[in-house]
């Protein structure tokens, strides 16, 4: 059975270098192990090799994500750009086992436009991947509306992957244990994932859908929490929201992808599969982050029928990025 990951990262040189010139971790992410630092930076022998160990056919690599308001404007522009490029170049070396997501340069959105435009046109580049808020902004913001429209032009998706909290929200909501607990709630132990879930609702309660009603978001980790939340958001949500064309559910089935990313656990993938459907479940690993061969046991081991553990496995990513 063919499988396809698309929550698979790396890191650019680019974007190494100047974190390296501004004394990297600025952005408040603790240092990453040696490890997972080589894997990040390899796009091909290392890759490859972790690929075929763990049975992954493709993957859809993206940026890591970082906070790049700490670099001046016109820098990320450039950044952003040579990113792409670097990515792009190495899915024409292996075409039949890597495409893309391009990293855009968000703190300018008429900039981010204009790099999607031109990243999708680059070879295996299938959609966009933005990390989070953009200076405490989330993308209902209007300003981002110009990204959001030219995707939907494209007819490529938008992944929303969790980005740090802003400061005041780490602060309030995060601070006064130990840094390193601190980081954790904040971040992959919970804050990602609430924000990450909150940034998806923003988008359906501005009533972005129902002006872009054909735009695809796909958002991580089994669905941010929100498949648990369906029922509690149609029964105080919807009323509330008098403004929007249709509950808001809806607009998670019709608008919203979900992937496994980092979640290799059943009751999770069970209320996915109950509430979204298997037609809009996609795998990932969370590469390097998380092991190839952890997440493809999961994936053969799941109690699914062989129709949907195709969905799963490769055809909703085929269908949804255009992967042939």
């Amino acid at each position: 059975m063919r499988t396809i990951a698309i929550e698979e990262h790396f890191l650019a040189e680019g974007f190494r270098e100047a974190m390296q010139r501004n004394a990297a971790d600025r952005s408040g992410n603790r240092t990453w192990a040696d490890e997972i630092q080589t894997k990040l930076a390899d796009v091909g022998e290392i890759r490859l090799k972790e690929m075929d160990a763990g049975g992954i056919d493709l993957q859809v690599i993206s940026h890591n994500t970082m906070d790049l308001a700490v670099f001046p404007i016109d820098e990320v522009v450039s950044l952003a750009r040579q990113a792409n490029d670097q990515l792009a170049a190495a899915i024409a070396a292996h075409p039949t086992r890597f495409a893309g997501f391009a990293t855009l340069p968000m703190i300018n959105p008429e900039a981010a436009a204009d790099e999607l435009e031109r990243a999708v046109r680059l070879p295996g580049i299938k959609g966009a991947m933005i990390g989070g808020t953009i200076n405490g902004r989330f993308l209902d913001d209007p300003a981002f509306l110009p990204v959001l429209e030219r995707a939907v032009a494209l007819d490529v998706p938008i992944y929303i992957h969790p980005g740090v909290p802003p400061a005041s929200v780490r602060a309030a909501y995060y601070s006064g244990f130990d840094p390193a607990v601190s980081y954790a709630l904040a971040t992959s132990g919970w804050g990602w994932h609430n924000e990450t879930a909150i940034h998806a609702l923003r988008l359906i309660l501005s009533g972005l859908f129902d002006r872009l009603p054909t735009l695809q978001i796909i958002i991580g980790h089994m669905g941010e929490m929100l498949p648990f939340m369906f029922d509690r958001i149609n029964n105080t949500l919807t009323p509330a929201a008098k403004h929007l064309q249709h509950p808001v559910p809806d607009y998670l089935v019709r608008n919203f992808f979900i992937t496994t990313s980092g979640f290799f656990s059943y009751p999770p993938l069970l209320l996915a599969l109950q509430t979204l459907g298997a037609d809009r479940i996609i795998f990932s690993v969370d590469y390097p982050y998380s092991r190839n061969e952890q997440g493809r046991k999961f994936l053969d081991n799941a109690s699914l029928s062989p129709i949907d553990r195709e969905k799963i496995s490769y055809l909703n990513a085929e269908r949804l990025l255009k992967l042939t």
